[in-house]
Parts: C-alpha cells; sequence; structure tokens
C-alpha cells in the first residue's frame, strides 16, 4: 500500500497542532493527509489516463480538502495561512 501507518504517523506529527502521532483529527493533520494523497492519485492519473474511478476519488478528496480549508479559514485566519504556506497550496 502506498501510504503505510509510519507515513501517515509522520504526516500527523509534521503537520498536527499538537505535533504528536496521535493528533489525528486537528483541520491542519486532515489538510495534510488529503494533500499526500491528492499527489499520489494525480501521479496515478498521470499514466494511466482512463481510470475513471480514480478521477472520481481525486475530485472527492479536493472537495474534502476545500471543505476543510474554508472551515479553517472561518475559524482562524492565521492557522488557515500556516497551513497554506507549509503545504504550498493555493486556491
Amino acid at each position: 500500500m502506498y501510504l503505510s501507518k509510519e507515513k501517515k504517523q509522520e504526516i500527523f506529527e509534521n503537520h498536527g497542532r499538537l505535533k504528536s502521532k496521535t493528533d489525528t483529527g486537528s483541520p491542519e493533520s486532515q489538510i495534510a493527509l488529503f494533500t499526500y494523497r491528492i499527489k499520489h492519485l494525480t501521479d496515478h492519473l498521470k499514466k494511466n489516463k482512463k481510470d475513471f474511478s480514480t478521477q472520481q476519488g481525486l475530485l472527492r478528496l479536493v472537495g474534502k480538502r476545500r471543505k476543510l480549508l474554508n472551515y479553517l479559514q472561518k475559524i482562524d485566519i492565521e492557522r488557515y495561512r500556516a497551513i497554506v504556506k507549509e503545504l504550498n497550496l493555493r486556491k
């Protein structure tokens, strides 16, 4: 599998609010996880252009990430700006 338990823990540790492996629910850690998965699926779709089920899954992930970013922007604009800068995202 492309996303091992250790890789998930590393993502949560690097991008979570508490900087611990157990911070899986904060918006920052979820956004980071979705970003990693989106990058992986994008690379897959560059090689397999006709994989429409993966394309649909990718669009769902992008939508989920956008909703979390909108939520974070409403709640705390500084946290939003920090995660966008850290992950090199753009609207």
